[in-house]
């Protein structure tokens, strides 16, 4: 285990105890659990929270959007270094986002977007809503009544294909655009899918779920190995990647945080797919026992800890089923000539 001292001698502290706590399981971690709140990760964050639990846009790194989604982008934050569940600044915000619930367990949808394709007004789009559920469910409200009724809304937009549309506009399914194409639905939204089926994997009872693991079967039809996102939910979270747009927000298709699905959906490697998804991530690993990220590596090993966790986590059969072939993918197929 080459990456041992490597990811041990990392000057953060909410790393350290994650490695100790989640791949070594040795006792070290428990002499950090209190030291790592004062790692800058944790601390910076925190000091920036404004009086009623939220975060403004310009205090998380490159955020184009509102409050509701920067507060959700910091409590995700919290929620995966492990901050405790009864931590003032994960209660805070919790109640913020809770405070911004509409009735029917929706957020608002945010129009005022960066995003250059959102020119389309819509009713409806499930990121309004799996955006800050993620942040909820990251933190440990996943079970809280008030998620579920998120939830509830949640699985009541997906298709019967099993993807999520981009959004609803005057009851018409809106465009998809190539990049964000999912094979085997004709108007399946790969981002807005990826978002709900990672709420749905944060959720003990609906992780495993018909719905659940329908997305991430039309998830996994999709085969692309693009090497440059390997790591980049990771890199965006912890701080090395902007917290930008919002139909764009999982416009990378980052193929570490599709193994993270599998692992939790428990999509084992009896499927192909998965088992080819492993295969190549290992075939990635450096000399070293490190992932690089190689748009900034300074995330390299963050990006590392992430991937040799769920690669721990996956499992070699379950009662996963498959229904979707594996299918080569191009986001804009060239159209054939009439003549």
């Amino acid at each position: 285990m080459s990456w041992v001292p490597l990811l041990l001698t990392d000057h953060s502290t909410c790393l350290r105890y994650l490695v100790h706590k989640n791949l070594l399981n040795d006792s070290e971690a428990e002499e950090l659990r209190n030291f790592r709140l004062n790692d800058p990760l944790i601390k910076d964050l925190t000091i920036r929270q404004l009086p009623d639990g939220s975060w403004a846009p310009a205090s998380i790194y490159g955020h184009s959007q509102g409050k509701i989604q920067a507060t959700a982008q910091a409590l995700t934050r919290l929620g995966y270094l492990e901050v405790p569940f009864g931590h003032e600044s994960v209660r805070r915000a919790a109640e913020y986002l809770f405070s911004q619930q509409k009735p029917d367990g929706s957020w608002p949808l945010i129009e005022n977007s960066n995003d250059s394709e959102d020119k389309e007004h819509y009713d409806i789009m499930s990121l309004q809503t799996s955006i800050p559920l993620r942040g909820l469910a990251e933190s440990g409200y996943s079970e809280d009544p008030r998620s579920m009724r998120a939830y509830e809304w949640l699985l009541n937009q997906q298709m019967e294909d099993g993807a999520w549309p981009t959004g609803i506009a005057k009851g018409v399914y809106g465009y998809v655009a190539g990049y964000r194409r999912i094979p085997h639905s004709r108007w399946g939204c790969r981002s807005n899918t990826t978002a709900a089926v990672t709420c749905l994997s944060l959720n003990q009872k609906l992780r495993k779920s018909t719905a659940a693991r329908r997305g991430l079967d039309l998830l996994l039809g999709r085969e692309t190995r693009e090497r440059t996102p390997l790591g980049y939910d990771i890199a965006r979270l912890v701080g090395y990647e902007p917290s930008t747009g919002f139909i764009t927000y999982y416009a990378r298709f980052d193929n570490a945080h599709i193994l993270k699905l599998c692992s939790r959906l428990e999509a084992g490697l009896h499927d192909p797919r998965v088992k080819n998804l492993v295969e190549y991530t290992i075939q990635e690993q450096g000399s070293f026992g490190l992932w690089e990220y190689l748009p900034n590596p300074q995330a390299t090993k963050w990006v590392t800890y992430d991937i040799l966790y769920n690669l721990s986590q996956i499992m070699p059969t379950s009662d996963w089923e498959t229904l979707e072939p594996q299918t080569p993918f191009q986001p804009y197929p060239k159209k054939r000539k009439r003549y």
